[in-house]
């Protein structure tokens, strides 16, 4: 499967006014792709275009509620109006509730699901026909590792998120089967540092937090600008994610213990925050259109996706991992031979 060049590409970032998807924006268009952003924002949505075009790069803004399918379906819609196709479908827009599950009401529990799970789901349906029609392209969807494991108080993001991987793994089949040459992709992010924590709900009385450590936005979107030119399955963000991950296929049990140590404690911050206070579960709030949170102290650098991104290093890792393998299974039959 061959993809296009970031710079011959229309791309469109679903979930653009803030966090990985504004960064995201900002660097398909430093890469010279033609870009369509959207998102409930609209001063985000502009200042985002002004930073690109400031920059000498060309993009359009579309407001949209991602709930909503008629609204996802007019963005896919509004981008081959302008340009004339389209080549690559980024969705990272979500939201979510920090709290116990008890004290989430139905219609929020529905909402998140609705905008973290649904949002994508339509998201493909408007873009799949225009990709099918270009004759190929990239889906790249932005889960997270809450979609492998999930995480106290935070039961309906977890939920979308799972659902999102199970339609991903379902859809993907559906056009390998077909012989689509249309890549799917599922970035699976650790904890970030994006405006998130600032804008969800809770219902935990504090201002939360994601569980640390932190890793920088500009982390998934070098993986999905990666994955906008190399058919990636999935990729998962973050050292800690890839640590989590492992742990959760090894034992689910002991994973279950690590989170009761600190799934719970870590997402709780020192600020006083109420249930009431303003969140964007069901309306956009004003004054996060950035990318980074207010967690730069916690965050840190990621060493493995240095090589997941690098081909030639990955390939030589993979190369010396399998020669140590090898001296290791060598030495065992040598031992066991003089045994």
């Amino acid at each position: 499967m061959q993809l296009k060049p970031i710079h011959q590409q229309v791309v469109v970032i679903v979930g653009a006014s803030s966090g990985i998807g504004r960064d995201t924006a900002l660097k398909f268009a430093q890469r010279r792709a033609k870009v369509v952003v959207a998102a409930r924002s609209e001063p985000g949505l502009k200042s985002l275009v002004e930073e690109i075009q400031a920059l000498g790069g060309e993009a359009v803004y579309v407001v949209a509620d991602v709930s909503d399918f008629q609204q996802v379906k007019a963005i896919a819609d509004q981008a081959v109006a302008k340009y004339g196709r389209l080549d690559t479908w980024v969705n990272a827009a979500a939201t979510g509730i920090i709290a116990p599950f008890e004290k989430i009401t139905p219609e929020e529990f529905k909402q998140v699901v609705d905008v973290t799970l649904m949002g994508q789901v339509y998201g493909v349906m408007a873009a799949l026909p225009y990709l099918k029609q270009e004759g190929r392209g990239a889906l790249i969807l932005i889960s997270s590792m809450e979609g492998r494991r999930s995480l106290p108080l935070q039961s309906p993001y977890s939920a979308a998120k799972h659902g999102l991987e199970g339609f991903l793994d379902a859809l993907r089949v559906e056009l390998q089967y077909e012989k689509w040459p249309i890549s799917v992709t599922s970035i699976l992010p650790s904890t970030i540092n994006t405006p998130y924590y600032n804008k969800v709900g809770t219902k935990i009385g504090v201002k939360p937090s994601g569980i640390p450590p932190y890793y920088s936005a500009s982390l998934v979107a070098d993986a999905i600008l990666y994955a906008a030119e190399h058919p990636t399955r999935d990729y998962v963000v973050g050292d800690a994610g890839k640590l989590l991950d492992l742990l959760q296929r090894i034992s689910p049990p002991l994973t279950d213990s690590l989170l009761q140590v600190v799934g719970f404690t870590g997402q709780y911050t020192a600020q006083a925050k109420s249930e009431d206070d303003p969140n964007n579960v069901f309306t956009p709030i004003s004054g996060y259109d950035r990318v980074e949170g207010d967690f730069g102290k916690l965050t840190i650098p990621s060493f493995l996706d240095a090589i997941d991104l690098n081909p030639s290093i990955k390939r030589g890792a993979i190369a010396l991992a399998a020669l140590g393998i090898a001296a290791f299974l060598g030495a065992w039959a040598n031992l066991g031979s003089r045994e």
